[in-house]
């Protein structure tokens, strides 16, 4: 059983949960504050237009705690769904390895993630039209602005995703691991303050949506963040947990 197969299979399990809504609904909550307080956009410190700071308001709310509080919920469900009535060893029984189960759930988190931050770009622009008929301005970006920052939340956000999965593999208690989690993103707004921020993955998305927020409009988009030490950093993270989750994975129900 390939990849591929194992990646089938998982898509039609979560068919089945309410996963769908654990990701739009947040979502719809963090847009409709924004909407009630769109004349609040018209005064900002950072002297940005009123479109942009009505978008990046909500985007670095995104990057900084909804998102990476999503991927903590999604990884411990995707987890407990092999839990639940052992389904972890009927799965174990069939030819396929535990780390090929591993990383076609790992996959899936990446589609959910994705998911979700296409699901936070579409409800953008009914929130923008909305700000834009009650405010009598025109708060819609362009559809490449949008996308390109939604782009670099997901891909800066791969390292964090594997992070929370090899908790959510190594803590098989699921209130332990949401908590740990959730933890963990508390201290993001002290590393990106720091010279070692790229030490420190779930801080990624948030430290990138600021330094882009910090440059003048007409370079958005170009990041001003140096590839190294970032990616060699990042794709080690990524790399190091998904090896140890991959051996980790099912360990107890194999004994």
């Amino acid at each position: 059983m390939n990849l591929l197969t194992v990646f089938s299979i998982e898509l039609k399990k979560i068919r089945r949960t309410h996963i769908f809504w654990i990701l739009l609904i947040p979502l719809i909550l963090l847009w409709i504050p924004a909407v009630l307080n769109v004349d609040s956009n018209f005064s900002n410190a950072a002297g940005l237009s009123p479109e942009m700071n009505f978008f990046f308001q909500m985007y670095l709310g995104m990057s900084w705690f909804l998102y990476p509080a999503s991927l903590v919920v999604i990884t411990v469900m995707l987890n407990q769904l092999e839990r639940t009535n052992q389904g972890i060893l009927k799965m174990l029984s069939l030819p396929v390895s535990a780390a090929g189960l591993c990383l076609g759930k790992f996959l899936i988190l990446l589609l959910l993630s994705a998911f979700q931050m296409v699901l936070m770009a579409v409800l953008y622009y009914p929130a923008a039209a909305i700000a834009s008929h009650s405010a009598g301005y025109d708060f819609i970006l362009p559809l490449s602005t949008v996308l390109y920052e939604t782009l670099v939340i997901y891909i800066s956000s791969i390292p964090m995703a594997a992070f929370y999965w090899l908790i959510a593999v190594c803590i098989r208690t699921s209130v332990f691991s949401v908590g740990i989690g959730l933890a963990t993103i508390v201290p993001t707004v002290l590393f990106i303050n720091t010279k070692f921020w790229f030490a420190y993955p779930m801080c990624y998305p948030y430290y990138l949506m600021a330094q882009l927020l910090g440059q003048p409009q007409a370079d958005i988009y170009t990041l001003s963040v140096d590839l190294f030490p970032l990616v060699p950093v990042a794709s080690a993270v990524t790399l190091v947990c998904l090896i140890i989750s991959c051996l980790c994975f099912g360990r107890a129900e194999r004994r």
